[in-house]
């Protein structure tokens, strides 16, 4: 991991993130954590693959080869 990425992760972390998944999925979350291998510890996630139909997931942790993208809050 860049040291770019690794400094705008830790500028994120008790934010809310977006977070794009393999398959399709996305969940928006508050980020915790964060490994070397971009493994996410997120809280209050929410699963926003389909608006219409959000579901709660609450603390979660994401293992980093599913991440495809992880979108910061606007600065």
């Amino acid at each position: 991991m860049s040291e770019m990425t690794t400094r705008i992760l830790e500028e994120s972390i008790g934010k809310i993130v977006l977070v794009r998944l393999r398959g399709g999925r996305s969940i928006r979350g508050r980020l915790k954590g964060f490994d070397q291998h971009l493994n996410l510890v997120l809280d209050e996630t929410d699963d926003t693959t389909h608006p219409e139909n959000m579901k709660r997931l609450g603390l979660i942790i994401v293992r980093g080869d599913n991440v495809i993208l992880i979108s910061p809050p606007p600065r």
